[in-house]
């Protein structure tokens, strides 16, 4: 899970792609554990811990705004496969 994590990561820091800041990768390590103990993570999820304690749904959207559903999905994708 973690060398999926790390690939889909470089795979979006690469090149031109726009890449994460510090508080997205922080949201994005917490999508990854959960995943590895859930294997998925959907937007009702984000209305539980750990992710309500920073913000839940809202901050989520916040942080990534339209781009957070095709997230929540290639997350799922790469690191369940």
């Amino acid at each position: 899970m973690r060398k999926n994590f790390q690939t889909w990561i470089m795979q979006h820091h690469a090149g031109g792609a726009v890449k994460f800041n510090e508080e997205q990768m922080n949201w994005l390590r917490m999508l990854r554990d959960h995943i590895a103990h859930s294997c998925h993570v959907d937007r009702n999820d984000l209305d539980y811990s750990p992710f309500d304690a920073q913000g839940g749904l809202g901050k989520m959207w916040q942080l990534f705004g339209e781009g957070m559903d095709p997230l929540l999905d290639e997350l799922n994708e790469a690191l369940v496969a």
